[in-house]
């Protein structure tokens, strides 16, 4: 599908940008200001650990990035957010658009010095769609032909469609014809593994530095559980000469005040910030917004026989004031959303917006939502009903969360909702296997098409978590994954999101994310992107 070069920009994801280039330190964390001083080295911080690096088994946005920046695939996003070659010198594409041909670079080098191949694609690809692997991002691959049916048990892996030719040449044929593929092939799950070594290291493989083989731009030289880690210039990279930064370090740190003390006190250069400094920092030449494409909303787990019943769904998802979570709690340009495919993000080739058609298909309205509560009530057989909402624990989370149990309770008579604050790893654990009644959840678009935001609630997908099924939904998805007719797949895809949000209320949206921010001027492309991995360090420098 042609695109609009009118897109979002990714938001602020958990890292943020810490220390100087050119400022190095010694064992007691005393600025060095000898030769090492010359090092192009900086410090991030990221709100939460890394839970997976590996690149199959990857989900969130955390790992997405780390992966994004020691991993390479095929293409990777350039700074105006379009593929780019990556391992892939080029690719030949044929007439009908189902069958991409790579040539792969032959100076693209492992870490440990081995070539990388088209057997290390075929075998990555392969092994995410093994069952026995249980990857969660599976479903990424179906563009591949065959790769539906190898899912569905109908198929073998060595039917999918993808061939060596040679060791520098990969054929990959598709279902249908999917304009945003070269995109696609960036992220983590198309990433290539060797497999000698991802087999010798067996259930050790990407635990630590030490079992794991990187070729991007970056290696991982330290990773120390929930303090932080370490990336370094990969020096068998095969384009390392743009990259510019020696060394880039990561701390774990939760809490935006500190990072803000860390701006003031002008050790850092980079810091997100939440409503409460935007007032102080407004002014300033260092104080910066930006819109995101990543939607967050509460997820209602079908498994509890409450959220089972339309009604009480509905209740919660009409039920709280999305304003107040925006303008007050947040201040940061983050805008209510209505919706879960993120507005400003996907057009037709005409220019028209995908949210033209259904702005708003879950707004908030209190006497509705108390009326569809009382009727809930009733055909339950119950007068009041307790109900769980698991959360992260970072800032934004603690209190986004509690004012939507204090809106929610005070709309809905008879409810009760306890929080529960959970470490980002732990949310990601309990989640997964849907041990929870509320979710206060986001998801942030892999690829740059409505789909990436409709898929996943098919029945028993990987990421849909909440027992939510409707055969006419899943028709809808299925129709428009096989749907030439742009014109005929997008508006498939518009019911699709209006029978999920205003008509089985399975999910209620609450907004789409923006970024508030402060940032000195002598960080230079540091790239973010609105799809798949949110930074890009490799061409990143500090002037």
């Amino acid at each position: 599908m042609k695109k609009q070069t009118k897109i979002a920009f990714a938001g602020l994801s958990s890292i943020a940008l810490l220390a100087t280039a050119a400022c190095g330190q010694d064992d007691q964390g005393s600025k060095d200001t000898s030769s090492s001083s010359k090092k192009k080295e900086v410090t991030l911080i990221s709100t939460t650990d890394v839970p997976q690096l590996d690149p199959t088994k990857t989900t969130d946005s955390t790992s997405i990035i780390v992966t994004n920046n020691v991993f390479e695939g095929l293409y990777r996003l350039d700074g105006e957010n379009k593929p780019t070659p990556g391992i892939a010198e080029s690719v030949e594409v044929s007439e009908d658009k189902k069958t991409y041909t790579f040539k792969l670079r032959k100076d693209a080098k492992w870490s440990d010095g081995s070539n990388v191949t088209a057997d290390d694609f075929i075998y990555s690809w392969k092994r995410a769609l093994d069952p026995k692997t249980a990857a969660e991002y599976a479903y990424i691959l179906q563009d591949l032909k065959n790769a539906n049916k190898i899912m569905a048990g109908e198929a073998s892996l060595d039917d999918l469609g993808v061939k060596k030719i040679d060791d520098n040449t990969l054929e990959v044929q598709l279902e249908a014809p999917a304009p945003y593929f070269l995109g696609l092939t960036s992220f983590p799950t198309y990433l290539p593994l060797k497999q000698e070594f991802v087999e010798k290291q067996g259930d050790k493989f990407a635990t630590s530095v030490d079992t794991m083989l990187f070729n991007g731009p970056f290696v991982l030289a330290d990773w120390k559980a929930n303090q932080g880690w370490t990336y370094k210039k990969n020096k068998d990279y095969w384009d390392n000469a743009a990259v510019k930064m020696d060394q880039i370090n990561v701390k774990v740190v939760k809490e935006i005040s500190t990072g803000v003390n860390l701006f003031e006190s002008k050790e850092v250069d980079f810091a997100p910030i939440t409503s409460e400094f935007v007032s102080q920092f407004e002014s300033s030449e260092d104080y910066k917004t930006r819109p995101d494409a990543r939607i967050n909303f509460l997820r209602f787990n079908q498994k509890n026989k409450a959220l089972k019943n339309e009604n009480i769904r509905k209740a919660l998802a009409l039920g709280f004031e999305k304003q107040g979570v925006t303008d007050v709690i947040l201040n940061d340009g983050s805008q209510p959303a209505n919706f879960i495919v993120a507005k400003d993000f996907t057009f037709t080739p005409d220019g028209e917006d995908f949210r033209a058609k259904y702005p708003d298909l879950q707004s908030y309205n209190a006497e509705e939502a108390k009326k569809a509560w009382e009727a809930g009530l009733k055909e339950l057989g119950v007068k009041s009903v307790e109900l769980s909402m698991l959360s992260r624990d970072e800032d934004a989370f603690k209190k986004v969360s509690e004012f939507l149990k204090g809106e929610l309770e005070k709309n809905l008579p008879g409810l009760t909702v306890n929080i529960k604050q959970q470490p980002f790893k732990n949310f990601l654990d309990l989640e997964s296997k849907g041990e929870y009644d509320i979710s206060a959840a986001g998801w942030g678009p892999d690829y740059q098409d409505p789909m990436t935001f409709l898929d996943m609630w098919l029945t028993d997908g990987s990421f849909n978590r909440m027992g939510y099924s409707n055969p006419e939904f899943d028709k809808l998805i299925k129709d428009a994954k096989m749907e030439a007719d742009e014109a005929k797949r997008w508006s498939s895809l518009q019911e699709a999101e209006k029978m999920l949000l205003a008509e089985d209320y399975a999910i209620a949206p609450i907004y789409q994310k923006g970024e508030a921010y402060l940032q000195r001027t002598t960080i230079d492309k540091l790239y973010r992107h609105p799809f798949g991995a949110d930074m890009s360090f490799k061409w990143m420098e500090v002037k």
